[in-house]
């Protein structure tokens, strides 16, 4: 076992609307290594509600099982993951013996499996809170058990991991000053992909941290996730042009010459308008209406409406159905 410290920071379905191009990956298939998108437009996609702390069990969560059928489970396919040098493996167990790994939240460099945890960046606990309440317990095997992403599941320290629990940004950050950023573009990325919410402090801090330390943060694009679940869609904005043609008659002269009319041809002068609409409305909603897919964003009368299974304060409604609601 040694430790040390430092360390450096680390579909397909297309649907062009007026406001912007929004981007999904199909299930089954990657998203182009270059695919990439602002922080800021992630964030706009994720919504904001109150969270839904009642009924959570970690046990609701089946969690480090060999999913793929790999005969590896998740905690073992990350270790062997996140080693910087090809890891030591019991083969007949698939068993990590021994690898070397560093801590992205600290810079701490360890060669013993059992010095590190294997993090869910949003934790199990946030994940319940932000929509997985709502989830099937197979969709919760999914994302505990998640290694399509490697934004999911992180190797670390076991105590910085302990510390940060099931906190989000508003209130843990890791110590690691330059993997500031990484950690938030990979949280908002997390989050969007799986449909998870955000509530007001967290969204908040968020768009302050990328705003002041991580301005012109840019994120990988992700497969959809699994199980049927339903991300937030990211809208880039763009501009979208119109070309209209105006024609102008001119009026017709006669000339009499010997008592013979002649008519001189009629000309037509054509000129080009180009409107430029830069980003132009979200979708125009009626209150109350029901609505799909969860997550989407509306406006009307200048105000922001969310397509949502729950109303502002946070309660579901009855039917389960989501409609349009302020906010």
């Amino acid at each position: 076992m040694s430790k040390f410290s430092g360390f450096s920071g680390r579909v397909a379905l297309l649907i062009l609307p007026l406001a912007g191009i929004v981007v999904c990956a199909s299930a089954g298939t990657s998203v182009q290594a270059d695919s990439t998108f602002d922080a800021i437009d992630v964030v706009r996609a994720i919504a904001v509600q109150n969270e839904y702390p009642n009924g959570y069990d970690r046990d609701l969560f089946p969690h480090w099982k060999d999913i793929d059928g790999d005969r590896c489970d998740s905690r073992q396919q990350v270790l062997k993951r996140d080693s910087v040098s090809l890891p030591q493996v019991d083969p007949y167990k698939c068993k990590v013996i021994e690898g070397d790994w560093v801590s992205p939240y600290d810079g701490g460099k360890w060669t013993d499996p059992l010095d590190l945890d294997i993090d869910h960046v949003v934790a199990l606990k946030e994940t319940w809170d932000s929509g997985a309440w709502n989830w099937t317990t197979a969709q919760r095997q999914l994302y505990a058990n998640d290694t399509s992403d490697s934004r999911t599941l992180l190797a670390v320290t076991d105590n910085v991991n302990q510390s940060k629990g099931d906190r989000d940004p508003s209130n843990w950050l890791p110590p690691l000053e330059s993997y500031l950023c990484t950690y938030l573009g990979d949280w908002i990325s997390i989050k969007a992909r799986w449909g998870l919410s955000m509530d007001q402090s967290e969204a908040g801090r968020v768009r302050n941290l990328l705003a002041a330390s991580c301005a012109g943060l840019r994120v990988a694009a992700w497969p959809v996730a699994p199980g049927g679940i339903m991300g937030f869609s990211v809208t880039t904005p763009t501009t979208t042009t119109f070309t209209t043609t105006t024609t102008t008659v001119a009026p017709t002269t006669t000339l009499k010459i010997r008592n013979t009319p002649l008519a001189t041809p009629t000309t037509q002068a054509r000129t080009t308008t180009t409107l430029k609409i830069r980003n132009a409305p979200l979708v125009v909603v009626k209150v109350g209406d029901f609505c799909s897919p969860a997550g989407m964003r509306g406006i009307k009368n200048g105000r922001s409406y969310t397509c949502s299974r729950l109303s502002a304060k946070g309660v579901r409604y009855k039917d389960n159905r989501a409609r349009w609601r302020l906010g």
